[in-house]
């Protein structure tokens, strides 16, 4: 006999107000709806009415996480559409901020992985590290949420050679103490059984839903803008895109694990090589023609896309933004059936979901 279970809009398993409705039979769920839409905000109809600096701080705060990605996708349509050429010691600081975030971002996703299956040792040592990660953020920017790092035109502020190697030592460190947390992470018995083969969702299933980021790295999408199409220099620099084949939640915390390591390594290269000369055109506002421009950004859960439309006043006349779980949650319900009601949490916080930037 079927029933009919609700898991949500709020969840002890699930950080933020999703929906999700299971049908199942006994304990295998055999069909799912997910239902979103609790947190709107009106941040793109704020957008309307507001300059492009104000914008910068209004964009940032559409996520907490990710806050850097938001802003600097914005910052890239206006310095498009003015015809703004960054300085390369900008840009290079754009992509060490960026790949900070990334890290402390999946280390944040990590700790609640291992948190929804009852890890919680290794859930505390992942967020530790995290910690330590956005103690960085807050040495280099002054902030540890929304960092206020970029201006049109460039980075908002410098980096002194003390800094530089305070951040390399950083990296040193951490990439020691991920040493241990990886090696739990990838053998660990209960982990295993708890994410292998669970919630799976097929390659054919995330190029046919749009899967990406992470997400779809994992069920063997080989794809990533940073490669595909660089922004910011990152054509500059040396990494590997991970991709995973198995498209499980033990696939999705591999590929994270991975994507550490190598910002790890794109933060050295850049500290390493950090260009000489200005990181901005000036604080000035700037004046922006009419015109429109659709920025993409692999934001850490994957594919952010910004379109930026001005009439030649002060305000924005449009700026439409699709977030990555936007684009990842159609996935849920296919990854939920053949499952059981305990890993409905697990799967769904999986694709590592923020509803924030989802009902912006």
């Amino acid at each position: 006999m079927s029933y009919t279970i609700p898991i949500g809009p709020y969840h002890p398993a699930l950080e933020e107000p999703i929906h999700a409705r299971l049908t199942v039979d006994g304990e295998r769920i055999t069909d799912a709806e997910v239902f979103v839409g609790y947190n709107h905000r009106g941040i793109e109809r704020l957008a309307q009415e507001r300059n492009f600096i104000q914008t910068l701080v209004l964009v940032e705060r559409v996520c907490g996480i990710c806050s850097h990605s938001h802003s600097l996708t914005y910052a890239l349509c206006i310095e498009h559409i003015a015809g703004m050429e960054v300085p390369k010691r900008g840009q290079y600081i754009r992509v060490i901020i960026e790949e900070l975030e990334r890290i402390h971002s999946h280390l944040l996703w990590l700790g609640i992985a291992c948190h929804i299956v009852g890890h919680d040792s290794l859930f505390m040592q992942c967020w530790n590290d995290r910690e330590g990660t956005m103690d960085v953020l807050e040495a280099l920017t002054g902030n540890r949420v929304n960092y206020g790092m970029n201006i049109i035109g460039g980075a908002r502020r410098d980096f002194t050679d003390d800094q530089r190697r305070d951040l390399m030592a950083a990296m040193d460190d951490l990439e020691k103490r991920m040493g241990p947390i990886t090696h739990w992470l990838t053998h660990d018995k209960t982990l295993a059984m708890r994410t292998k083969g669970v919630g799976i969702l097929t390659r054919e299933d995330a190029i046919r839903l749009g899967a990406v980021g992470p997400h779809a790295r994992a069920s063997g999408v080989d794809m990533d803008v940073r490669r595909d199409a660089p922004y910011s220099s990152y054509e500059d620099f040396d990494f590997t895109v991970p991709v995973q084949e198995s498209g499980d939640v033990y696939a999705r915390v591999v590929i994270r694990v991975l994507e550490i390591y190598e910002s790890i390594k794109i933060i050295r290269q850049a500290v390493d090589n950090l260009p000489e000369g200005p990181i901005n055109l000036g604080n000035r506002i700037p004046k922006v023609p009419a015109g429109e421009f659709i920025a993409r950004h692999e934001a850490p859960r994957g594919h952010l896309v910004y379109k930026v439309v001005t009439d030649g006043g002060l305000n924005n006349h449009r700026v439409s933004l699709h977030v990555p779980t936007f684009k990842n949650a159609p996935t849920v319900p296919v990854m939920l059936r053949g499952n059981t009601v305990a890993d409905a949490g697990l799967i769904v916080a999986s694709i590592d979901p923020c509803f924030s930037c989802l009902d912006r």
